[in-house]
């Protein structure tokens, strides 16, 4: 069955207002972020607004979905490209991310707030993409953990929440803002310390052995 044109008004309409939040996200972050600031955005009364999301939390996670949905879209590019094994598709991952925060495309949202998280939760079209994007990079994290080139005795986890937060980490946009560094350095840098470390050659992290549980 074809969109109605009332129904497409309505889509338009709220990509929009997402468009509109993830600008003023990247701009002034969740907590400064307002609803009216929205609704001017997108030119649109508050009352308009709500009858697409009813809270600021929801507007956030939406914004969310949208990147998830960018960020799948990615990675199926990245996993035709039969030239890299799955080590150099987490790498080239990272770098998509950072370039994004650069350029102001990516939300930031607080890490700690249980009134957005409850939204985040309950919004299905999010989670189903969350769920998505960790299975494709949880496979390729598999994989390179099999051929050494990650280290094993970090958790899959742990890889996986660090990718995640290049696409909000914060030394990204103090190096930006310092304007002593060109996009490109920040990006090699940041990507390189994710999966290379900082340590250099004459002195290599050594793992240690977790303590052993007694009784």
């Amino acid at each position: 069955m074809s969109e109605s044109f009332k129904d497409q008004v309505f889509r338009l309409r709220e990509d929009a207002i997402v468009a509109a939040v993830n600008r003023l996200l990247s701009e002034k972050g969740f907590d400064l972020m307002t609803v009216d600031a929205v609704a001017a955005e997108v030119g649109i009364g508050k009352a308009s607004l709500y009858k697409h999301f009813g809270s600021k939390e929801e507007l956030g996670a939406a914004a969310m979905a949208y990147v998830l949905q960018q960020a799948i879209a990615q990675a199926s590019l990245i996993a035709a490209d039969t030239s890299l094994d799955d080590f150099e598709r987490l790498v080239a991952m990272a770098r998509w991310a950072v370039v994004r925060q650069l350029r102001g495309e990516m939300p930031a949202l607080p890490a700690q707030n249980p009134t957005l998280r409850a939204a985040m939760l309950g919004h299905r079209i999010f989670m189903d993409r969350l769920t998505l994007l960790s299975d494709q990079l949880g496979a390729w994290i598999e994989s390179a953990r099999a051929g050494g080139h990650l280290d094993a005795s970090f958790p899959a986890e742990m890889a996986l929440y660090s990718l995640f937060a290049k696409g909000c980490d914060p030394v990204v946009v103090i190096m930006k803002e310092s304007r002593q560094y060109s996009e490109e350095q920040i990006v090699d840098w940041s990507v390189r310390s994710c999966f290379m470390g900082l340590a250099g050659p004459a002195r290599r992290p050594v793992a240690k052995r977790p303590a052993s549980r007694r009784g």
